[in-house]
């Protein structure tokens, strides 16, 4: 008897098959991404099921009526090639269908397959990774330039820093970025001035990677290089393991400086859009949050 396929949205206990898959997948999925997800826009995660075990999932994120993002796209391997991808990929996509530009990040062997839905290219996102176990006691000091000062954890305004966000990314965000802030895992770390405005934020979680534990930085975003290099010094301090980010290629800066660290080309994405193409740089975007959310 064949067993009937549905799409539903994704549940709490969903979650931790989810975060294997994506570990597999080597998405690196950190430690409380999916649930913030699943806050962010309360319906915008599916669980694609036979006979309500799921087998697939995906991620249609709806920040406002201008920016969406489909991420955390997968299909169990031994499932693959029956429509049950192409089900849940319009799911999402009829979910965002009145938003004006959606987003999301093309591995290379499937940017003729979004093409084909009408989304074009925009940038190359690099995945950039540095072992830090032999790096920690070479660590230059993170000390800040005269008029800064390193904020951490819950003594951060996040009313300046929900400013400071929204003037650099794609889109404002503020319910995704209060979670993400807020989570208990990890470390947020932001540089203020003498009147409490932002100059640089950045964060650090745990993470899963396909064969041991990790770290990934993001979202980490500065006024200038040197700036974003001093946060970077600063979340590194007491980590061990593997850390990872994953730098926008609309930002010339973010290469030279995570060469310069000693960070190194790990894999490389494709940034698409579908419909009005955003007009907004990313040039003080040193770090994206995560692959799957944008």
């Amino acid at each position: 008897m064949q067993s009937a396929f549905s799409i539903r949205p994704v549940r709490p206990a969903d979650i931790p098959l989810i975060n294997d898959w994506a570990r597999r997948e080597g998405f690196a999925p950190g430690t409380g991404d999916i649930n913030i997800y699943r806050q962010t826009d309360r319906q915008g995660i599916w669980a694609g099921c036979l006979d309500d075990t799921p087998i697939g999932c995906i991620a249609g994120i709806r920040y406002n009526h201008a920016y969406g993002f489909i991420g955390l796209y997968i299909v169990r391997p031994d499932h693959r090639g029956r429509g049950y991808g192409v089900r849940l990929w319009r799911e999402a996509l009829a979910h965002l269908q009145d938003v004006s530009c959606i987003g999301l990040e093309a591995a290379e062997n499937r940017v003729d397959d979004y093409a084909n839905w009408g989304f074009q290219p925009a940038s190359t996102t690099t995945r950039w990774q540095l072992e830090i176990d032999s790096l920690v006691e070479r660590l230059p000091a993170s000390t800040p330039p005269e008029g800064l000062r390193l904020i951490h954890g819950d003594d951060i305004p996040e009313a300046t820093i929900q400013l400071y966000d929204a003037d650099r990314e794609l889109s404002p965000r503020p319910h995704f970025l209060s979670d993400w802030l807020h989570h208990p895992a990890g470390e947020v770390t932001a540089l203020l001035d003498g009147t409490q405005r932002c100059h640089g934020f950045a964060r650090i979680r745990p993470c899963l990677l396909q064969s041991q534990a990790g770290w990934r930085i993001g979202p980490l975003l500065a006024d200038s290089a040197e700036l974003a290099e001093l946060l970077i010094l600063d979340l590194l301090k007491a980590r061990q393991g593997l850390v990872i980010i994953d730098s926008p290629g609309g930002n010339a800066l973010a290469s030279p400086l995570l060469n310069t660290l000693g960070f190194r080309p790990a894999g490389r994405t494709l940034r698409m859009y579908r419909g009005v193409m955003p007009s907004r740089q990313l040039n003080q975007v040193y770090g994206l949050a995560c692959l799957e959310l944008g």
